[in-house]
């Protein structure tokens, strides 16, 4: 499943003194994964951050993605990924099989996010979810003073066309980790430009200004 809503394109540099270049917010995922852990990159696109998490910090990394032209660019790059959905493909996986299940900018366009996520903290000891916040104040505008469903550098897609079919805010989520007994272990929320914003994830002003949600989760 690739990434259908990128929250930005601007990179940085990697600490590691290495010429490789990240996505910020691809970046920020990578600080919270443990050198040599296990990673399940679910939705994992052309492998962008797969391939960056071996070189840095030497995953045993796996990945699912749906597109086929996704996977083929994995697999020449010599990645373990294979073709799968989110939503029917998890099921496979054993109990505690890896120590990270990322989930990057997919969520929302799942069909069954709530078992989705359960899946995820099934899987891997601790999970990683990010996703773009629809409760942010320029998409509130849109839909208020426009009357229109929100287009902008993160919601790049006409709404006929937009794979997301759960639009989701920063407090719909966290309510959600509440229901489920899920224990947040850290959060934050990203600007437009993937930069992390100085609010926390559980305030009404995260929920205005935050472009993205970003969550580790465990149970």
């Amino acid at each position: 499943m690739t990434d259908i809503t990128p929250a930005t394109t601007a990179v940085i540099a990697n600490t590691t003194g290495s010429n490789d270049r990240i996505r910020v917010d691809l970046q920020l995922i990578a600080e919270m994964v443990a050198p040599a852990s296990r990673v399940l990159d679910i939705g994992c696109g052309d492998g962008e951050l797969l391939a960056y998490l071996k070189r840095t910090k030497r995953v045993d990394g796996r990945g699912l993605e749906l597109s086929n032209e996704g996977v083929r660019n994995c697999v020449a790059q010599g990645l373990p990924v294979m073709q799968g959905d989110a939503d029917r493909d998890l099921k496979d996986y054993p109990d505690g099989a890896f120590d990270y299940a990322i989930l990057s900018q997919t969520l929302q366009a799942t069909q069954r996010p709530r078992d989705v996520l359960g899946e995820l903290l099934r899987i891997g000891h601790k999970a990683i979810v990010s996703f773009p916040n629809f409760g942010h104040w320029r998409a509130r505008f849109d839909l208020m003073f426009r009357g229109r469903m929100p287009q902008n550098p993160n919601l790049p897609i006409m709404w006929y066309e937009t794979p997301n079919i759960h639009f989701c805010t920063v407090r719909d989520f966290v309510e959600l980790c509440e229901e489920l007994g899920v224990n947040i272990e850290r959060s934050m929320v990203l600007n437009e430009y993937g930069s992390k914003v100085s609010l926390g994830s559980h305030s009404i002003l995260a929920n205005l200004f935050g472009n993205q949600g970003l969550f580790m989760l465990r149970r």
